[in-house]
């Protein structure tokens, strides 16, 4: 049962906060800085997740197969490939890795 609260409580909090965004006024929305931090949370949230699922495995900090594939990616966006060359290449690597056995 216990389960269900927590699903209870979640929905919940999701709907106050979704209420909340609809509340703020359109003022406070237009002003620079906001717009700013705006454009920058789903970036600073997307590296966090990328970070934290590349780096980690369950509670510890690990370097593998993902580490290796995440830094082929980096490596052909610095040289400005196309977004479909950047996952291929991250997805090779990381199987080429694997396969090596590290």
């Amino acid at each position: 049962m216990s389960t269900w609260i927590a699903i209870g409580v979640t929905a919940l909090g999701c709907y106050v906060v979704k209420l909340l965004g609809l509340l703020v006024p359109a003022g406070v929305l237009d002003r620079p800085l906001v717009k700013r931090l705006a454009a920058l949370v789903p970036v600073a949230l997307l590296a966090a997740l990328t970070a934290q699922q590349t780096f980690a495995d369950g509670r510890m900090p690990v370097l593998d197969a993902r580490a290796a594939g995440l830094a082929s990616a980096a490596l052909a966006l610095l040289l400005r490939a196309p977004f479909l060359v950047v996952v291929a290449t991250a997805v090779v690597v990381t199987a080429g890795v694997r396969a090596l056995g590290a």
